[in-house]
C-alpha cells in the first residue's frame, strides 16, 4: 500500500535511521540525503556511514551510497535503502518524492518547506506545523517523545543531553581541542572512569564515567574544541551500541503516525 510513495529523508543519522528503519519495515521506499562528510558519532546505527563504508546493514536493513535518485530508485527494487550526498538537499525537489522528513535535528530550519512534497514533516525544535511544514515530531526526552504536533511547534532545546541512570553532560564526550582524532577505545568498549579513550593531535581525551563506549565519532576526523565526539552509555550492554535507541525508535513511531495521518486526511 505504501510502496508507491518514496520518502526523502534528509539526514542519516541514528535518529534519522530510527525513523527511516521504520517506516521501511512499513513499507515505504525510503531514499536518505545528507553532507560529503558527516559528523556521525553513532556510527553503527547510522545509514549515512554508508558515505564512508559505501554500503552498512542496520538490524537487516541494508544502506548504499549512490551518485543521483535514478540510480537510487534501482537500488529500491533490490530491497535496500540509497544515500545520496546532497547537503543542500537540491535532489529533494523530484515529483518522485512525495513524502519529505528533515531529520537533521540542526535545532533550526535549513531551508525545508511544506510545498517541497505531498507530506513534509519535521522533527524537533526549528519547525512551526502548518506553517513551514504538516507536521512536527517532539524530539525531547520526556512526556511527549515522539508526539506529532499539527498545529504549532516542539518543546525548544535544552541544550541538556539525555538522563541515563543519573548522568548527563558527564556521559558525553567532547573534544577538548582542535585537531585530528585518533580513536583508542572504539565503539563497542568497555571504559573506566579516566580511560583513555582518544587523543586529539596527541592530546589525550578521557572518560568521565564508567560504561560502554556506545558512539563514537571516524577515526582521523577534524575536530574542533567543544565538539561532541562520542559517548558513554553507563548501563554497559554491548548490543545497545549496534541496535536503534529508544528515542530513535519512538520518534520514528510518531514521524510513521504524522504520515498516515496526513495521507488519510489528504
Amino acid at each position: 500500500m505504501f510502496g508507491n510513495h518514496i520518502v526523502g529523508i534528509r539526514g542519516g543519522g541514528d535518529i534519522a535511521t530510527g525513523i527511516a528503519h521504520r517506516l521501511y519495515k512499513s513499507g515505504f521506499k525510503i531514499i536518505i540525503f545528507e553532507m560529503n562528510k558527516p559528523s556521525l558519532i553513532r556510527r553503527k546505527v547510522a545509514f549515512a556511514q554508508a558515505i564512508y563504508e559505501n554500503e552498512v546493514d542496520v538490524e537487516g536493513v541494508k544502506a548504499k551510497l549512490v551518485n543521483n535518485i535514478e540510480e537510487g530508485i534501482k537500488e529500491q527494487e533490490e530491497g535496500l535503502v540509497p544515500v545520496i550526498i546532497d547537503p543542500e538537499g537540491k535532489n529533494l525537489y523530484n515529483p518522485k518524492i512525495t513524502i519529505i522528513v528533515d531529520a537533521i535535528l540542526a535545532k533550526k530550519n535549513l531551508g525545508t518547506n511544506k510545498d517541497m512534497a505531498h507530506i513534509v514533516i519535521g522533527v524537533g525544535p526549528g519547525f512551526t506545523a502548518g506553517k513551514d511544514v504538516h507536521a512536527v515530531v517532539e524530539s525531547n526526552r520526556g512526556h511527549n517523545l515522539g508526539r506529532v504536533i499539527y498545529n504549532g511547534s516542539p518543546e525548544p532545546n535544552t541544550g541538556i543531553p539525555g538522563n541515563i541512570k543519573g548522568f548527563t553532560e558527564k556521559r558525553v564526550i567532547r573534544a577538548n581541542q582542535y585537531g585530528k582524532l585518533s580513536v583508542i577505545k572504539d565503539i563497542g568498549s568497555i571504559v573506566e572512569k579516566d580511560e583513555v579513550l582518544a587523543t586529539i593531535d596527541g592530546v589525550e581525551v578521557k572518560a568521565k564515567i564508567d560504561g560502554v563506549i556506545r558512539g563514537m565519532i571516524q577515526n582521523g576526523f577534524e575536530v574542533v574544541s567543544g565538539m561532541k565526539i562520542g559517548d558513554i552509555d553507563p548501563r554497559g550492554i554491548k548490543n545497545n551500541c549496534i541496535t536503534i535507541s529508544d528515542k530513535a525508535r519512538t520518534i520514528g513511531g510518531g514521524v510513521l503516525e504524522g504520515i498516515c495521518h496526513l495521507l488519510n486526511e489528504k
